[in-house]
């Protein structure tokens, strides 16, 4: 999104004018803030502001790496500013098509509807992710050929003797509205997250 800078004064040099009389120095004094943005008037009126106030998500100057990091980070401060924030952010970081069954928590599931993604979250083996104490990276590997980053990150939680292990898979995007975006094809819980079964 473009940002509008003030622009400074400038300032015309008196000359003759086509009657001989010489100009006399001008200075046009021009400003704009967000109030002076022209919105289309297909949008709402409070369209800029409401922009600036989206919750936090994927960036083009990211790297895989800090994709990550900033998912994690919201996570763990799950419920700042909001209830749920984190869980937000990690939806609008996901990958997957939402008219589509999506293997990214491993197990095909529709998660088309944010709701049914915030519930896998709350479910005891993911819920250790929402305001964890600690967490340390295991491991990471780039598959270049695929653009591709996988990182396995061990998360201890809140709750006593809370501690699990997760892997994130990074896709870099190529053409469409998010080309270059990394975006998360699947958070995998080390083991068998869904053994007791979940309704979502």
């Amino acid at each position: 999104m473009a940002t509008w800078a003030p622009l400074r004064s400038i300032s015309l040099t008196p000359g003759p004018t086509r009657s001989g009389r010489l100009n006399t120095p001008k200075v046009i004094a021009c400003s704009r803030d967000s109030s002076d943005v022209p919105v289309p008037d297909f949008l709402s009126s409070n369209w800029l502001e409401s922009r600036k106030k989206r919750p936090f998500g994927p960036r083009l100057d990211f790297s895989a790496e800090e994709a990550v990091q900033c998912q994690l980070d919201a996570l763990k401060y799950n419920d700042q500013p909001c209830q749920d924030y984190g869980i937000e952010v990690m939806y609008r970081f996901a990958g997957f098509d939402p008219f589509e069954r999506s293997s990214y928590f491993g197990p095909h599931f529709d998660l088309g509807q944010f709701e049914r993604f915030r519930r896998i979250f709350h479910h005891s083996t993911y819920r250790v992710l929402l305001s964890h104490k600690e967490r340390k990276i295991l491991s990471s590997l780039w598959v270049k050929e695929q653009n591709r980053f996988k990182q396995r990150v061990w998360v201890r939680g809140s709750r006593p003797e809370e501690e699990e292990v997760f892997q994130f898979t990074m896709v870099q995007r190529v053409g469409g509205s998010w080309d270059g975006y990394w975006l998360t094809e699947s958070l995998l819980h080390d083991g068998d997250g869904f053994s007791g079964g979940l309704a979502y």
